[in-house]
């Protein structure tokens, strides 16, 4: 594979995971002012400026993860990796739409769930394909649990 060829695919990998993250912060933007400052949140709820750097790392490394994957080329598993990352980032850019835009924690906490598993079923195969992007999920993963655990309180504390 050719450097130009590495080097367009890495940038396509960081380019559909950076739509993912627009679709999100497009619904968080609006009501991270008004409507989240009025939840009741737990007291282990980070302040808001933790959320973008963390996000914008976890988006990196999940871009370089998949672009790891792609690299490896025509192989067992890389077509099934590439598509569990496509289903995930689907489900990622799913919840703060569900979250922030339609004001529904429940109905995240669902697709939150769902992205949980897609996320270790992503991390599980990408380890078999390419270890070095199986352990560039492993932040997100750990992140998902954590987000996971928030949406739930949040969920029950203003239910």
């Amino acid at each position: 594979m050719t450097r130009r060829r590495r080097i367009a695919g890495l940038v396509v990998a960081l380019a559909v995971t950076s739509l993912a993250a627009g679709i999100g912060g497009l619904a968080t933007r609006p009501a991270v002012g008004t409507w989240y400052q009025d939840l009741r949140k737990p007291s282990w709820t980070p302040p808001d400026w933790v959320f973008g750097p963390v996000w914008t790392i976890l988006y990196t490394t999940m871009a370089v993860a998949a672009w790891l994957v792609w690299r490896a080329g025509p192989r067992p598993g890389v077509r099934a990796a590439l598509v569990l990352y496509a289903v995930q980032l689907a489900l990622n850019a799913a919840w703060s739409p569900l979250f922030f835009g339609l004001r529904m924690p429940g109905a995240a906490l669902v697709a939150l769930a769902a992205l949980w598993l897609a996320v270790g079923a992503t991390t599980a195969v990408f380890w078999r394909v390419s270890r070095p992007a199986g352990a560039l999920l492993l932040p997100y993963l750990a992140w998902a649990t954590f987000a996971g655990a928030l949406n739930l309180a949040i969920w029950r504390l203003n239910g």
